[in-house]
């Protein structure tokens, strides 16, 4: 079962990193980013140290509010959060036609809620790839409790540089994770080359819209809160992103930014003027309770030091996140479905 306690979020704090270190880890973390003085261009040649980081650090705060599931959805009114991320991973299987038999990649699985789902759903057989230690270690540990050991796995391993032969799967998705990658074009070759002649790859990705002004310097700050909140090297354009697809050599069959008109807000889990019984650790009131737990389990030695600061810089990413939602400027939803051609020309 998910972790949900208090104590498990304490312990937690940091993954694989040693308790004694966190609070450097932390420090270490924050200076990559602009609002602490970093700069895009050392985000991306550090993206492997950055994103690691991140995930030791945040990776139990994420299971405590979230879930299993590191994702958002496009929801409909009367829809429950946990039902509608459900629906959403459904719909990634309902695209990419899985069926049993196929050989399946998960891009950046997290701790591998959508990989348990999705092989439930489908009864396929499906490889999280994941360069995370912790990450890995807990999601291996969740598959053994679902009684998806045989079918569902990890390989660690960096999206940039996939320990796969050619022309491996049937089929590929990525779930919010290869915004982390520092060059989508690089990220997108290699999906493009693990993947059969034929067969479709389907992401959700993190977006700045057409509505994001690189000269507006609130446009700005709300992007560099999210990349701070969200571990990224950077946050493309929606263009870019097809741009890319397109260089890799994919046919993209259709795309949609399923943000544009969702019936419920996407952000409004994390909107503090939105209160939810069901989703009650993101609203307001929730998040104040945590952050106080945090402080004192961090005062009494149960917590690591730089657990707060932890909390701080990802209820930062919130705010950013609910902002860049409501002036339409970012998206954590832009949908692609693309296909590897028979043959390359």
């Amino acid at each position: 079962m998910a972790k949900s306690g208090a104590l498990d979020l304490a312990t937690g704090v940091g993954g694989s990193i040693k308790k004694k270190d966190v609070e450097s880890a932390v420090e270490k973390y924050e200076k990559y980013h602009v609002v602490f003085g970093g700069d895009k261009e050392t985000r991306k040649t550090n993206y492997s140290d950055m994103v690691n980081k991140y995930y030791d650090l945040a990776t139990s705060f994420y299971e405590f509010g979230w879930g299993e599931s590191f994702h958002f959805a496009s929801r409909w009114k009367g829809e429950s959060l946990k039902a509608s991320i459900r629906r959403y991973e459904h719909f990634l299987a309902l695209q990419l036609a899985l069926k049993s038999g196929m050989k399946v990649l998960d891009v950046g699985s997290g701790i591998g809620g959508p990989l348990r789902e999705l092989s439930r759903f489908s009864l396929v057989s499906i490889t999280g790839l994941n360069n995370n230690e912790y990450q890995i270690t807990r999601g291996t540990e969740l598959n053994r409790l679902a009684g998806l050991g045989d079918s569902c796995n990890f390989v660690k391993a960096d999206f940039m540089k996939m320990p796969f032969p050619d022309n491996t799967f049937d089929a590929i998705y990525a779930i919010e994770s290869t915004c982390h990658a520092p060059d989508s074009l690089g990220c997108y070759k290699e999906i493009y080359r693990v993947l059969k002649p034929g067969q479709c790859f389907a992401a959700y990705e993190w977006c700045m819209t057409d509505h994001y002004d690189p000269n507006n310097q609130i446009h700005k700050n709300i992007k560099a809160d999210i990349e701070v909140g969200g571990g990224l090297p950077d946050i493309r354009s929606t263009y870019q992103c097809l741009d890319a697809l397109q260089k890799a050599g994919f046919e993209v069959i259709w795309k949609k930014d399923f943000a544009a008109d969702s019936p419920v807000p996407w952000y409004l889990p994390l909107d503090t003027r939105h209160f939810s019984l069901s989703s009650f650790r993101l609203t307001a009131f929730g998040r104040f309770i945590t952050r106080t737990m945090v402080r004192v389990l961090e005062f009494v030695r149960l917590a690591p030091t730089g657990s707060t600061r932890v909390s701080s810089f990802l209820e930062k990413a919130a705010e950013g996140l609910v902002a860049g939602g409501r002036m339409e400027i970012f998206t954590p939803m832009y949908f692609f479905l693309a296909r590897k051609p028979l043959s390359e020309s």
